[in-house]
């Protein structure tokens, strides 16, 4: 298997998840300026239903409003329920991590050396396999967190985008079990 058949999934990550990960809500201090700064993002309704809870705590302070986006929300009984924003930044490191592993089984592939002992390869193979099964955890991990998000409009086209690159994750890991087991065989 040639090191760029692996370019084109990392490119379609690259391409279509990434992007969904850049856009950021804003959040304030109290309703008023809760309700300014969330008029400047794309979801302004869900981004003051989903932060004016804070309005005590952030005094007007972006810095303040934009860590109450980012962090675990607590509801009035005390428990945290993540907030869309953190689910979104929880799902972008897993994905940056199975960049990283895929990226690893790239590496792994290029230095594959075939005049080498069956050990070696085995060796070398199991790398590449390791990389990419951890990789498609990592893409798992990212859409499990959506689970209990709800009312986030970004959400189903995340989640579809990301099964889209675990499938090709698979597809990759199945080629290369398979280029493992022929060689064995």
């Amino acid at each position: 298997m040639k090191p760029s058949l692996h370019q084109p999934l990392l490119f379609f990550f690259l391409a279509t998840v990434l992007p969904l990960f850049l856009t950021v809500h804003s959040q304030s201090d109290d309703s008023d300026f809760i309700r300014t700064s969330c008029n400047t993002t794309l979801y302004p309704d869900l981004c003051f239903s989903s932060l004016s809870s804070f309005s005590s705590s952030v005094h007007n302070d972006p810095a303040l409003l934009a860590r109450a986006a980012i962090s675990p929300e607590s509801n009035e009984d005390g428990a945290h329920h993540p907030t869309a924003a953190a689910v979104f930044h929880d799902c972008f490191d897993n994905l940056k991590d199975a960049v990283e592993e895929m990226r690893g089984s790239m590496k792994q592939m290029r230095e594959l050396v075939s005049t080498g002992s069956l050990e070696s390869f085995r060796f070398q193979m199991s790398n590449v396999q390791t990389w990419l099964s951890a990789a498609l955890t990592d893409e798992e991990t990212c859409t499990d967190g959506f689970k209990d998000i709800h009312d986030e409009p970004r959400k189903d086209d995340v989640c579809a985008r990301v099964d889209d690159v675990k499938k090709m994750t698979s597809n990759a890991l199945a080629l290369v079990n398979r280029c493992v087991d022929k060689a064995i065989h």
